[in-house]
Parts: structure tokens; sequence; C-alpha cells
């Protein structure tokens, strides 16, 4: 799975409609209404890069109330002492 966190703006007066339009989008996982910098914070799932373009760019980006995205492709970070988590590389 991919991750991918995406800020959005939106307009004031629609943030609780618009969160909920964004939250049904298929491939959307979480939805967050922030104070700050970002009005909401969508975390995206997906199997492939494609289809993140395809939810941030023909999903969230078409919603009413939507004025802005910024989308950053995540990846998990560990703690040196997570003993549980491997990397590996190739095969």
């Amino acid at each position: 799975m991919i991750n991918a966190i995406v800020l959005i703006d939106a307009e004031a007066n629609r943030i609780p409609e618009t969160a909920q339009a964004v939250a049904d989008l298929d491939g959307v996982d979480t939805v967050y209404s922030c104070a700050g910098d970002v009005d909401l914070v969508a975390v995206v799932r997906v199997r492939d890069h494609e289809k993140i373009a395809e939810v941030v760019t023909r999903g969230i980006n078409k919603i009413d109330g939507v004025t802005k995205t910024v989308t950053h492709i995540a990846f998990q970070s560990y703690s040196s002492a997570d003993v549980e988590a491997g990397f590996s590389i190739g095969n």
C-alpha cells in the first residue's frame, strides 16, 4: 500500500461538508479537520501511484469547497529501538 497525506484548503463555511465528501471517496482512509495552516488533512491509501493522482486530481480537487491541495507521499519510519521492524533491498 502507498500512503499519501493530502493537505486541503477549503472554503471556511463549507469545511464539514467538504470533509465528509472527501471521506466518502474511494481510497481515502481518514480525514482530519485541523486548526492551523490547512483546513483538512486526508490520508489516502492506495495500491499504486496512478491511483493517488486519480483520487487527488479527479476526486478531492473536484469537490465543492476545496480551494487547494498539496500531496505528500508518506514513507513509514521506525524507531531505532524497534527490533521488529525489518528492511530489505531487492528480493
